[in-house]
């Protein structure tokens, strides 16, 4: 059996009804799971022997505000798990939605694979998704004063406020954005002789 249809038969048989759906791609098979299965599913593709997902390669949030020109029908927010079986040299993602978009809340994988720990507050810091049962669950990337999720789709390109060093109080100080929006339109400049030509 070729090792990527060994893989979704173990999987099938396995999970059963908690995968939602599933794709493959390059080679490697997504999954989408509810939010609530999501700790869930991880365990079985750590510990059953016939997964054996043992390492967590990486852990990333989605915004799919505005998602293929709004055709996207679901949650706005996710997190993608990238596992790796280093038994059986399988990859697989694993997706799943968080169920309120207001206040998006997903279960830490960090008992599972002490490696999410940081990806988790990347995830937090960038998307403001909240990994219940994390023990450490603060910014990493923005400083600790920052305004927002920088990586959500309606987050501004400017940002909120602009960050500055004042001689007179000898301190780093946030104040109001002072960037007045503009539209830069290129202009093409001709020399004569250009390219040869006369």
């Amino acid at each position: 059996m070729v090792p990527i249809e060994q893989l979704k038969a173990n999987v099938e048989q396995v999970l059963g009804e908690r995968v939602v759906s599933s794709s493959e791609a390059l080679g490697e098979l997504t999954l989408v799971v509810s939010g609530a299965d999501y700790l869930d599913v991880a365990g079985a593709l750590r510990d059953d022997p016939s997964l054996r997902f043992e390492t967590l390669i990486d852990l990333c949030g989605l915004d799919y505000a505005g998602y293929g020109g709004g055709s996207h029908d679901g949650p706005r927010f996710a997190v993608v798990s990238h596992l790796l079986s280093i038994t059986h040299n399988w990859r697989l993602r694993l997706r799943a939605f968080c169920a309120d978009d207001d206040f998006p809340v997903i279960s830490s994988l960090t008992d599972l694979w002490p490696a999410a720990n940081w990806f988790e507050r990347e995830a937090f810091d960038l998307f403001g998704i909240v990994f219940e049962g994390h023990a450490d669950l603060r910014r990493i990337l923005t400083d600790y004063g920052f305004v927002g999720h920088p990586f959500r789709k309606d987050f501004p390109v400017s940002g909120h406020v602009e960050m500055r060093y004042d001689p007179e109080q000898r301190r780093v100080v946030y104040q109001p954005l002072t960037i007045a929006p503009r539209e830069n339109v290129p202009r093409v400049i001709r020399e004569d002789g250009y390219g040869g030509g006369r």
